[in-house]
């Protein structure tokens, strides 16, 4: 079975490459998430968050963002304490502010999924690459859903790191052409 080539032998990595990046993501729940997790890979490597996402998962209320839009100075002192999440305190405060920045956007626009989704004209963007280097880490795409995710209040959100959410949820397919996963996204 061929896959995309950037993940190692861990088996977390494997699982996620396997069953999750790449498909195409609608619920809001799970697009807070992945754009928690994102801000908090910032300078790290993927597999280090994979590995912490349970910790992540516990610390913010199970990424329900009512909840963590809700939190407060002194929660977030404790969370810079917990071993279990990535202990920076500009990213602990960002996924808080974040969480305010996503429930504005969906009172404006009904969702998340709806705003998000409407920098790919509501469908991902299916690519070709048949190798890694092939692959940008920026998009045009990218850059205006970054800016204009910034412009309403969001940290974290440069255009790699939107990029890489992008792929992560589905809203563009960079699994290689001769990956298992490349035709099988595209129906889930």
């Amino acid at each position: 079975m061929e896959r995309c080539g950037w993940e190692t032998n861990d088996p977390t990595y494997i699982k996620y490459h396997d069953e999750e990046w790449g498909v195409p993501v609608h619920d809001d729940k799970k697009l807070f998430e992945f754009i928690l997790l994102e801000g908090a890979q910032a300078g790290l490597s993927w597999l280090t968050i994979l590995k912490r996402r349970p910790g992540y998962k516990k610390a913010f209320a199970d990424f329900d963002v009512e909840k963590v839009a809700r939190f407060t100075p002194k929660k977030i002192e404790k969370l810079l304490l917990d071993p279990g999440i990535i202990r920076n305190r500009l990213k602990v405060t960002a996924a808080v502010t974040n969480a305010r920045a996503f429930i504005q956007i969906k009172e404006e626009f009904g969702s998340f999924d709806a705003y998000s989704w409407r920098f790919m004209e509501g469908k991902p963007k299916i690519n070709h690459y048949t190798a890694l280097d092939q692959i940008p880490a920026t998009t045009r795409e990218s850059d205006v859903f970054s800016k204009d995710l910034k412009q309403r209040g969001f940290k974290f959100v440069g255009s790699t790191i939107i990029y890489a959410h992008m792929q992560a949820v589905g809203m563009v397919n960079d699994h290689l052409v001769t990956c298992f996963r490349y035709k099988e996204v595209m129906v889930e």
